[in-house]
């Protein structure tokens, strides 16, 4: 395809995101951008949040990892699942029953005020980051197949992209991003299904299923036990790699609890739904359907490295999805399709994490009274949206000079330094009552990181130990230890609003 009918292909992409805005945004309150007016249908955030868990990071760079770790992938997305029931029956209960439009009220009402802040502060530049990421990547493929041919700069491009990320979600918020994420979803999965029928067509022998070509080839590899490394213990604990399979399932169950669990993006949507009940259907949906999700994202790994050496494509990693897509071998709709998903990824994760970025802000820093429908709280929410805008514009121009070669793994590995402190928090907060000293606690979240940080450069050395994702454990476990140090001698001390927080 032209640059110019890729460009079309995506005006007229977002022409259909648009109406839908103007559809579910008509009623401009704050209790809608900011709750969605608490009335979604749990089926239809569930279908969206594959597409907003997903991103355009899953979307190009899980089916590049598989040179690199084979399917071993697939032990941290059980983890998730794992996690994903902990958040339905351990903090969704907690969030329904104290009415939260944002999460991180909880720790006020906790620990005190010094403590909320640093856990939205953290949540800010946690979902900053994290969004940033996966919009550098899908702006740079867009980049490379349109704007470039077209003398358009890269820092235009990404302009353009959020501008238009903020014109259909400014008035709608949470509601509008519900619907959009459907869509986005549906077009980023039929993107794969179609890649893989296209590739199984021109790879797989007549009479051979794509399941029995996937898991005859060596890098369908699930399970990592270390046995290559003298059993399972031994090489958990002398020196074993980051794919052992207690490393990758432990690793993914608490970036699970805390990249969807204590993270306000993915929880907004949750708390759309009518009713607890439908908030945990709606988990329980999603997640299982995650599990066949990656499969297939891995799957299609294994079809693109060896297309790409069938027809002599020398790409890996990040830029061997693009690479085979955008190249003249295959159908027509496959290109179509892919730059339709490529979008779709990025906008079903960056849309809801601009939504959400502007909710904590003016919820948990400006405190804004979000019942409210007065013209000076709804002028300052839409101040709130823009400056968020420019904000992720200035770290995805950062990461052009800054690229990693595979996003989503050091995407993971920041989030295991920037959620530890929140893991720390809602741990400690829900299997006690001990107060703390509140004014000391955004002291206790920068030195928990930094240990965590320490501890994973000189672990190899110290304890012949690589740290892998379960580093989020460690840093959780460095804050609760903290925040435990900050409570002695208050132990007489009634904590703040006790009764609010019972689990019972």
């Amino acid at each position: 395809m032209s640059p110019l009918s890729i460009l079309f292909l995506v005006l007229g992409y977002f022409a259909i995101l648009l109406l839908i805005a103007r559809i579910t945004g008509k009623n401009d309150s704050n209790e809608t951008f900011f709750t969605g007016n608490r009335n979604s249908p749990w089926f239809v955030v569930a279908f969206g949040m594959i597409g907003a868990s997903l991103s355009g990071v899953t979307f190009i760079s899980v089916p590049g990892w598989v040179a690199d770790s084979k399917f071993a992938y697939m032990q941290m997305v059980l983890g998730y699942f794992a996690g994903y029931v902990v958040i339905a029956h351990v903090l969704l209960p907690l969030y329904y029953r104290l009415n939260l439009t944002s999460i991180y009220t909880y720790l006020r009402d906790r620990f005190g005020n010094s403590t909320y802040k640093t856990g939205a502060v953290f949540f800010l530049i946690s979902r900053i980051v994290g969004a940033s990421f996966r919009l550098f990547l899908v702006a740079n493929v867009l980049q490379l197949a349109v704007f470039d041919a077209l003398g358009v700069p890269f820092a235009a491009t990404v302009f353009g992209t959020i501008l238009l990320i903020w014109v259909y979600t400014f008035r709608g918020g949470i509601k509008t991003i519900v619907y959009t994420d459907t869509l986005q979803t549906l077009f980023m999965l039929l993107a794969v299904g179609l890649t893989v029928y296209y590739l199984s067509d021109a790879l797989i022998p007549e009479g051979t299923s794509l399941v029995d070509y996937i898991s005859a080839h060596p890098d369908s590899q699930v399970w990592f036990f270390g046995e290559e490394k003298g059993g399972f213990w031994n090489s958990l604990f002398n020196g074993a790699s980051g794919q052992h399979f207690l490393k990758q399932f432990l690793g993914g169950m608490f970036i699970t609890i805390c990249m969807t669990g204590l993270d306000q993006d993915m929880m907004q949507k949750n708390l759309t739904c009518r009713s607890l009940k439908d908030a945990q259907k709606n988990m329980y949906g999603f997640s299982i359907s995650l599990i066949f999700v990656n499969l297939l994202f891995l799957s299609l790994g294994i079809l693109l490295y060896d297309y790409a050496a069938k027809i002599g494509i020398d790409a890996a990693n990040d830029d061997l999805y693009p690479a085979i897509a955008l190249t003249e071998g295959l159908p027509a709709v496959v290109t179509v399709f892919f730059i339709i998903g490529l979008i779709a990824s990025a906008y079903s994760s960056a849309d809801s994490a601009l939504t959400s970025l502007t909710t904590s802000f003016s919820v948990d820093i400006l405190e804004v009274d979000t019942s409210s429908n007065d013209r000076e709280v709804k002028a300052l929410r839409r101040k709130v949206h823009i400056g968020m805008s420019l904000v992720i514009f200035v770290v995805i121009i950062l990461f052009k000079y800054t690229a990693p070669k595979n996003v989503i793994s050091d995407l993971f590995r920041v989030a295991t330094y920037t959620y530890g402190p929140l893991l720390g928090l809602y741990a400690f907060g829900l299997m006690n009552k001990r107060p703390v000293r509140d004014q000391l606690v955004p002291i206790a979240a920068i030195a928990s990181p930094t240990l965590a940080y320490v501890m994973y450069e000189n672990s190899e050395r110290w304890f012949n130990y690589t740290f892998g994702f379960e580093l989020l454990l460690l840093n959780g476990a460095f804050m609760m230890f903290l925040l435990w140090l900050l409570s002695l001698g208050k132990i007489g001390e009634l904590g703040r609003n006790e009764e609010v927080l019972d689990l019972e």
